[in-house]
């Protein structure tokens, strides 16, 4: 219901699917007119009669009321749009459109966003793009990443232009995971002056480490990995927080963590399960080290989609953080947010946390702009909505 007096619902088909959707005002087809998705009538409006009715009169008075019938649909549709027209100048482009022009813009680096082991840019509209930026170490991941990746992905939580992250790696791989040249004093080398003391340090440090790629998963923006040769040790932790992953035709995925003598501590055990579903792989995989190859990947549903190169990769990747943009903001966030909860409660559990989080999100006024655009046959990539 609008603040001014027009409701927006929705109704079912005799088969029980969802059918058109009414607008009314004050009930029933509010003297108006059912309206379907595509703008047309679901049921004709009333006829409205003036004054005393003959046989000989019924044909004007039969144009009358349709002329009538006809001035207030058009005043409900006045009323739905508002008192201004909604400006949509979004192109309409198809996803290898989308792509093509992805990949012709230069990136923008974020003033905001300055770090050592990491880059961040805009790559279009709506789309920021994290690349590990350490190439000349195969992008491992050193002491500024682990601090920086919990800055970046804080950041960007909050950055209500922000509607999709893509992630990446510069060079020749992904990530060749821990950088252990760089991190050898804090593993090895813990401060404290007894067991105790030692083991409390390690629990804080190794929480802090975990909460580098947690941040990812927490954050409501939608994240999606993009991956190319190597993805080792803590490359499998981090791509296991993310919503997406695409890969290369080249890339691997290696659990590296028992072959240099310590068990997988920062997500890939407790995610990877979940995410490929498949619980005898992924302890063949961490109690071996050995590679799994793209076609595998993709077979187990650790990557969604494999491509013949990065560059291919990245542009479906960008094309993909285009079209989710282009959604409310409210829907695809408000989605990722739930699917997690599912993913860790019961059923009932997750149902009663929905029920909870639509009381309030069903009252935006992005299913308003979503349904108009429907009625009016516009593409649902011009509706523009709201920061979030």
């Amino acid at each position: 219901m609008r603040p001014d007096g027009v409701l927006v619902s929705f109704a079912l088909s005799k088969d029980g699917e969802p059918g058109g959707a009414s607008l009314l005002k004050g009930g029933g087809c509010g003297g108006f007119g059912a309206l379907d998705q595509h703008g047309e009538l679901l049921c004709p409006p009333p006829v409205f009669f003036f004054g005393r009715r003959s046989h000989s009169s019924r044909a004007p008075e039969m144009a009358t009321a349709m002329t009538v019938s006809n001035k207030l649909r058009g005043l409900l549709m006045q009323q739905l749009r508002g008192t201004s027209q909604l400006n949509f100048n979004i192109s309409l482009r198809s996803l290898s459109s989308s792509a093509q022009e992805a990949s012709k813009r230069a990136p923008e680096e974020l003033s905001d966003h300055n770090y050592e082991s990491i880059q961040v840019t805009s790559a279009q509209k709506h789309v920021l793009h994290v690349q590990l930026n350490r190439p000349e170490k195969r992008n491992a991941m050193n002491r500024a990443f682990w601090r920086e990746m919990v800055e970046c992905f804080q950041k960007i939580s909050k950055d209500s232009d922000c509607r999709a992250v893509v992630v990446s790696g510069a060079g020749k791989m992904f990530t060749s995971g821990i950088d252990l040249m760089d991190m050898a004093s804090d593993i090895l080398q813990p401060s404290g002056d007894d067991v105790a003391r030692i083991a409390w340090h390690l629990r804080d440090l190794i929480s802090q480490y975990q909460k580098t790629f947690t941040v990812i998963e927490k954050c409501p923006k939608p994240v999606i990995a993009a991956i190319h040769g190597g993805c080792v040790g803590g490359g499998v932790d981090l791509i296991s927080a993310c919503d997406i992953r695409y890969c290369a035709q080249d890339a691997f995925f290696q659990i590296k963590e028992v072959d240099v003598g310590l068990a997988a501590d920062v997500g890939t055990l407790q995610r990877l399960p979940k995410v490929i579903g498949n619980q005898s792989l992924v302890n063949e995989l961490t109690f071996t080290a050995r590679k799994m190859m793209a076609d595998e990947a993709l077979e187990s549903g650790l990557v969604s989609r494999v491509f013949p190169d990065k560059d291919i990769m990245l542009n479906a990747a960008f094309a993909l953080a285009a079209d989710i943009s282009s959604k409310s903001p409210v829907a695809v966030q408000g989605s990722k947010i739930n699917l997690i909860y599912s993913r860790d409660h019961s059923v009932d559990e997750g149902l009663d946390y929905m029920a909870t989080w639509n009381m309030s999100m069903l009252q935006t006024q992005d299913i308003i702009k979503s349904v108009q655009a429907a009625m009016e046959k516009k593409d649902p990539k011009s509706v523009t909505f709201s920061k979030l």
